[in-house]
C-alpha cells in the first residue's frame, strides 16, 4: 500500500449498509487505502446512516420529493454539493435505490461506481436474485460497474460468480451474492487508489 493515495470516499445507500460495513472493515484491516468521508441516504431512517456515523463519517439524509426513481435536478445538486464539500474522490453507490442524472455524472466522470447483485448485463434493476431463479440460471453473481444514466447499464469493472444451489430461494441466493459483494467491492475500490 506504500505510495498509494488515500481515497476520500462518499457512499450513498438506501438500506442496511452491509456493503458499507465491508468497506469499513477493509479500511480498518489495512486492505483499502481510503477514508470514509461522507455517507448520504435518501431514507432518513436508513441503518446505513447510523453505520456511517459510528465510523466517524459525516452523514446526511436528503429526501427527494418523489418516492422512487430518478433524482430531480435540485435534489441531485444537493448530493453533489455535499460530496464536493467533503472533497470526495470516488462515489460508491451501495444499495442506493435511485437513478442519478447528468449533473451528478458530470461532477464525477468515471468516479461513480455501483455494486449490483447479478452478472450484468443479465438481471438489471431490483430483485436480481429472484430474476436469476426465475430464469433457471445455474450461475449468478455480482458486478461492480461505472454508473451512467441507465439502470445498471454502465461499463463493467469487475464481476464475481456465485453458484445457484438446488433449493435456493431468493433470500438464500441473495445472502451468498452479498458475501461476494463484500469481497469484490473493497477490492475494486483499492484499484482506484492504486491508479492515483
Amino acid at each position: 500500500m506504500k505510495g498509494q493515495r488515500v481515497l476520500r470516499l462518499g457512499v450513498l445507500g438506501s438500506g442496511r449498509g452491509s456493503n458499507l460495513g465491508a468497506i469499513v472493515r477493509a479500511i480498518e484491516e489495512g486492505r483499502l487505502p481510503a477514508t470514509l468521508a461522507v455517507v448520504l441516504s435518501d431514507q432518513p431512517e436508513a441503518p446505513i446512516l447510523a453505520l456511517g456515523q459510528k465510523s466517524g463519517a459525516r452523514t446526511e439524509a436528503i429526501v427527494p420529493s418523489a418516492p422512487r426513481g430518478r433524482l430531480a435536478a435540485a435534489t441531485e445538486q444537493q448530493f453533489v454539493d455535499i460530496l464536493r464539500e467533503e472533497k470526495v474522490d470516488l462515489v460508491v453507490l451501495a444499495g442506493f435505490m435511485r437513478i442519478v442524472g447528468p449533473a451528478f455524472l458530470a461532477a464525477y466522470p468515471r468516479r461513480i461506481i455501483n455494486v449490483h447483485p447479478s452478472l450484468l448485463p443479465k438481471h438489471r434493476g431490483s430483485n436480481a436474485a429472484a430474476q436469476a431463479l426465475a430464469a433457471g440460471d445455474r450461475v449468478t453473481g455480482c458486478t461492480v460497474h461505472y454508473v451512467d444514466e441507465g439502470v445498471d447499464t454502465g461499463e463493467i469493472i469487475a464481476q464475481r460468480e456465485v453458484p445457484v444451489m438446488p433449493g435456493d430461494t431468493a433470500e438464500t441466493l441473495q445472502a451468498r451474492i452479498q458475501t461476494a459483494e463484500h469481497e469484490l467491492l473493497p477490492a475494486v475500490i483499492a484499484t482506484f487508489a492504486a491508479r492515483e
